[in-house]
């Protein structure tokens, strides 16, 4: 797989007679090593071992309903008391990071209301801090650690 624009973490990895699996320290298991997945698995280890966020309080590839459509976010942090901190959007490397992926984040936060947003393909990461009042994104520089 690509190198990416994150830290070296290390994954563990199996060969099946499916392909290269690699295995998500969330959801317990191997999973397909697909581009996107290759992404989601270092936004994963980023979050937890370099920003500190509790491996207990994230989510990955859930269903949601947006409009009476059944769309899927890629990864979820949860504050302690239950409320959405952070909605993260992965795309595979080769994906270009554009207003539609913005768009799409943006559809699945009404109905999720997260305070921070993050939109990564590996290579290019943004962050955003939502104002909910406004309707509104801020960029930042970084996402912000977790501090509870």
């Amino acid at each position: 797989m690509r190198q990416l624009n994150f830290s070296k973490f290390d994954f563990r990895f199996k060969n099946t007679e499916k392909g290269i699996q690699i295995f998500d320290i969330i959801r317990k298991k191997f999973v397909m090593l697909q581009p996107e997945e290759w992404v989601r698995q270092h936004t994963v280890h980023f979050l937890i071992t370099t920003k500190g966020y509790p491996k207990s309080l994230i989510n990955l590839e859930k269903q949601l309903h947006v409009n009476g459509i059944a769309k899927r976010y890629d990864l979820l942090v949860f504050n302690p008391d239950g409320s959405i901190l952070l909605l993260v959007e992965c795309k595979a490397p080769e994906i270009q990071v554009d207003q539609k992926t913005f768009d799409q984040i943006a559809i699945y936060n009404k109905r999720l209301n997260a305070t921070y947003l993050m939109v990564t393909n590996g290579l290019q990461h943004y962050y955003c801090q939502m104002d909910h009042k406004a309707e509104k994104y801020t960029f930042l520089k970084e996402i912000p650690d977790f501090s509870r």
